[in-house]
């Protein structure tokens, strides 16, 4: 297999066992004859390395003589081809072709994927110096919960603590069995979680608020100007309302609903250099409609000059397909062990250049539990998935890169925010509308009992403290990204074909999209690879 292209090298190196730096990879791709310069460079590593340097190459180009090339192995022969010096070779796939650039206009312009010249033979395409994430509210190896009742009660009194903080700045609040105490036509201000929503035979809103001493009903006219945000109302949530008391002090009337919400005056922090991260989720691995050809074109422009400043690959759920996920999933899968999904998951990673950063979170069709906040994969899957070393943690959880704050969410709730709440506001074809409602709620999940599970915890980790910069899902299968109060929403689409489960549902998927987010200016472009 001659290797003239970076794809081709990287795939070389992949059934080697190695990854390699972007710039090991291009030295061996411009030398006069890859096949020997690679075998020569895996002769020069040591022995335990798992990444082939740009060092380990420069040292085997200096070496004199390259190994014979009837005895080189480049990992497409068989055992008894080897042993006979054949040099027949097994079929490849070629990554090289064209991806599609979307920008925030919606615009798109043609690149080419394939890799790009230096002006010098044997120059560096770049120098990949990503600085390690840090990452916060990860919840992995601090599980604590068993299901009991208290449990459940305690991280609810926790998310109540938590999010009425956040509104107690904006109203002056009055717990319910205080209110009971004033008298009828009082001014109130109280903050509670919402316990029950429905409308009277009149068609107004009834809406029952709890906090830490009991409940209270509240009533929104039908015709107040805001009664509208009652459609956005999710059970569980925290909200706060201002109004007036009954005469008889039964219940009080609504003059405006508060969220905890993200303030209009948010400004987010950004990178002090130019430096891009790769935003992307649900990649599959394992379904027979994983798209391995669009994976690899993808692979190969990391590899790039155009792709030199992408120093981050973030990862928000479903690396794998899983097994028993969903009904008559066993009929579609390409590899029926879960094991052997992520051996060929990690296999797919490896064509990731080597230099690069990655952070992962689990997703629902994960080997991890379902319940969320999700701790991230056990030591047995962590050493199938180490050849990049990545950073795995909880779903969810806030990284930091280069001083963005990303918050990484699978994206369960989503399903759940888009079956509750109008079209106009959450929808599949605008899943970035369904993430702004939870940056409002500043919580990823605020129903409980419903779609999506929740597991009780010494504290409520689904709660969004710190306003993110960024917020990262995926689940849903569908690309969309926008601003809400200066935070950058993105849910990154796919890397899966639509399955006959998904045409039973009506989904039509955006496949193979891969978000590049400006850490310094926090301006999108999304690439295509099919």
């Amino acid at each position: 297999m001659p290797l003239e292209t970076s794809s081709r090298v990287v795939q070389a190196l992949t059934r080697r066992g190695y990854n390699a730096e972007r710039e090991a990879v291009t030295l061996i791709a411009e030398s006069e004859t890859p096949e020997l310069a690679l075998e020569a460079a895996i002769e020069t590593a040591p022995g335990d390395a798992l990444v082939l340097t740009a060092d380990h190459v420069r040292e085997a180009l200096e070496t004199d003589p390259v190994p014979d090339p009837e005895q080189i192995d480049d990992g497409t022969r068989s055992p008894e081809s080897t042993a006979a010096t054949s040099s027949a070779t097994d079929p490849e796939t070629d990554h090289s072709g064209s991806s599609v650039s979307t920008g925030a206009t919606g615009r798109e312009s043609p690149h080419d994927t394939g890799p790009v010249p230096s002006e010098t033979e044997g120059s560096a395409v770049g120098d990949r110096s990503p600085k390690t994430p840090v990452v916060a509210n990860d919840m992995t190896g601090a599980s604590t919960g068993t299901g009991a009742y208290d449990e459940f009660v305690g991280v609810f009194r926790d998310r109540y603590e938590r999010l009425s903080g956040q509104l107690r700045g904006r109203v002056n609040h009055r717990p319910a069995d205080s209110i009971e105490a004033m008298g009828g036509g009082a001014d109130v201000e109280t903050i509670g979680l919402v316990n029950d929503i429905r409308s009277t035979a009149s068609g107004h809103w009834l809406i029952e608020l709890e906090d830490t001493t009991g409940t209270f009903p509240c009533l929104v006219m039908k015709d107040r100007d805001f009664a509208d945000l009652v459609d956005e109302l999710l059970l569980d949530e925290c909200i706060a309302v201002s109004g007036t008391l009954a005469d008889d002090a039964g219940i009080v009337f609504v003059d405006a609903i508060h969220f905890p919400d993200v303030p209009r005056t948010y400004r987010p922090s950004t990178a002090d250099r130019h430096v891009q991260a790769a935003l992307i989720s649900d990649v599959h691995v394992g379904s027979q409609e994983f798209l391995a050809d669009a994976w690899g074109r993808f692979a190969d422009w990391l590899h790039t000059e155009e792709a030199e400043h992408v120093e981050y690959l973030l990862l928000a759920g479903d690396m794998v397909e899983g097994v028993g996920v969903y009904p008559g999933q066993d009929e579609e899968l390409d590899i029926v062990d879960i094991y052997e999904q992520y051996e060929a998951f990690s296999e797919h990673l490896k064509a990731v250049p080597g230099d690069m950063e990655v952070v992962m979170i689990p997703g629902n069709h994960d080997a991890v539990r379902l319940a969320e906040p999700q701790p991230g994969f056990d030591e047995e899957l962590r050493e199938i998935m180490s050849a990049h070393d990545p950073q795995i943690v909880s779903n969810p959880a806030m990284v930091n890169v280069e001083g963005v704050n990303v918050l990484m969410y699978h994206g369960v709730s989503l399903d759940e925010v888009i079956a509750e709440l109008p079209e106009e506001k959450a929808s599949y074809d605008e899943p970035h509308k369904a993430m702004y409602q939870l940056l409002k709620k500043r919580h990823v999940a605020p129903q409980f009992g419903g779609k999506t599970r929740v597991a009780p915890e010494e504290r409520d980790y689904l709660v969004i403290d710190e306003v993110p910069d960024v917020f990262h899902t995926g689940h849903v299968h569908k690309l969309g990204w926008g601003k809400y109060h200066n935070v950058l929403a993105v849910n990154s689409g796919c890397w899966q074909a639509q399955t006959d489960f998904q045409k039973s549902v009506n989904i039509d998927p955006d496949v193979a999209h891969a978000p590049i987010l400006d850490l310094d200016t926090l301006d999108m472009t999304v690439r295509k690879f099919t």
